[in-house]
């Protein structure tokens, strides 16, 4: 998070005399800053960066799929507004909407319409290239970077950097863009796992940040032997890709730790904890029904906020896909059951 604030804080600094997106401070996100990876020293450190309307411009939402409840797709509509009252606050800069055409020759640069946008949406693929151009520029320049070197890896829905340090151990950090949906927990990305399109100017609805806090809120209820991390780890080592994502796997648990006493997730109590998760996994599949966590679910937390329609919307089905597919609900109940076995005989 330090690294990458420096990066952000400097770029801030070398474009504050242009208009480009305004960079807010990096949010850790995913399972390395959650505190569970299954990756262990493999992990991939996920760090958002929210986006702000720059100088003269200001971002609306338009929903790009129809229908949507609740709308998870946007595109980003990139509007000039008049800066006519604050145009002495910033030298050198012009109001957009106002100024004379002559004078926004003379700012090409500064231009967000014409520079990150594609028909007057903010574009994803260019503004992360924008970004990908300065952080490759800006490396072994500033402080904090020096111990490190990178490599740049071929992304287009964010900034994947593997660095390796002095004695030859590399890790790996991914840099992705988000939007804050309605002042909430939600933030509108670039490179989001819950993503359904693919256009560049269509930015999906995430809820990593929500889990983060979510999290956090756990880890100040639970007693301080709590082994609900481990448990999460154990299950998303035995079981993610044999049916099961890290996200469902995910989602499983936060459902078990909103409606079961927290005080049984205790160290002791932790095989019991593991069978809890593999039998609710095992009803789910059965029924063909496992519940997004942060929609229409009244035991999120409260000091997590969530879009009025998140609150509002009916249940979204992660088991959706196995209505049609029996074949991969039969073969989820097997790797289900052989795992069950495993632990049977701890």
């Amino acid at each position: 998070e330090e690294l990458v604030g420096e990066l952000i804080r400097a770029c801030r600094d070398f474009f504050s005399v242009t208009v480009f997106p305004a960079l807010q401070a990096p949010i850790g996100v995913g399972s390395a800053f959650e505190g569970w990876s299954p990756h262990g020293d493999d992990a991939v450190y996920h760090l958002l960066v929210p986006l702000k309307a720059p100088y003269g411009h200001a971002f609306s939402l338009e929903e790009s799929i129809a229908g949507e409840k609740p709308a998870r797709n946007f595109c980003i509509r990139v509007q000039l507004k008049c800066s006519c009252v604050r145009e002495e606050l910033v030298e050198n800069m012009p109001c957009f909407l106002h100024h004379p055409e002559a004078e926004m020759r003379r700012h090409p640069s500064s231009h967000l319409l014409g520079f990150l946008c594609s028909d007057s949406y903010l574009d994803a693929h260019k503004t992360l290239k924008w970004f990908q151009n300065f952080v490759r520029a800006a490396w072994g320049v500033l402080p904090k970077t020096h111990p490190y070197r990178m490599k740049m890896l071929p992304s287009t829905g964010s900034c994947k950097l593997q660095l390796t340090d002095r004695l030859g151990r590399a890790f790996f950090i991914e840099i992705f863009f988000g939007l804050q949906q309605d002042d909430s927990d939600i933030f509108l990305c670039s490179c989001s796992k819950e993503a359904t399109l693919t256009t560049s100017t269509t930015w999906s609805g995430s809820c990593a940040v929500a889990e983060v806090k979510f999290f956090q809120h756990i880890a100040r209820q639970v007693p301080l032997d709590s082994y609900h991390l481990q448990c999460l780890h154990v299950c998303t080592q035995n079981l993610s890709g044999k049916g099961f994502s890290a996200s469902v796997l995910k989602a499983a648990v936060m459902h078990l730790l909103t409606s079961t006493p927290l005080a049984g997730w205790c160290r002791r109590e932790s095989v019991l904890r593991l069978k809890d998760i593999l039998q609710y996994l095992k009803r789910c599949l059965e029924e063909k029904r496992l519940n997004h966590f942060f929609t229409g679910n009244d035991n999120v937390p409260r000091e997590i906020s969530l879009p009025f329609s998140y609150r509002m919307a009916e249940p979204l089905n992660l088991f959706q896909h196995l209505l049609q597919d029996k074949a991969a609900q039969a073969r989820a109940l097997c790797e289900l059951e052989e795992s069950y076995n495993k632990l049977l005989r701890l």
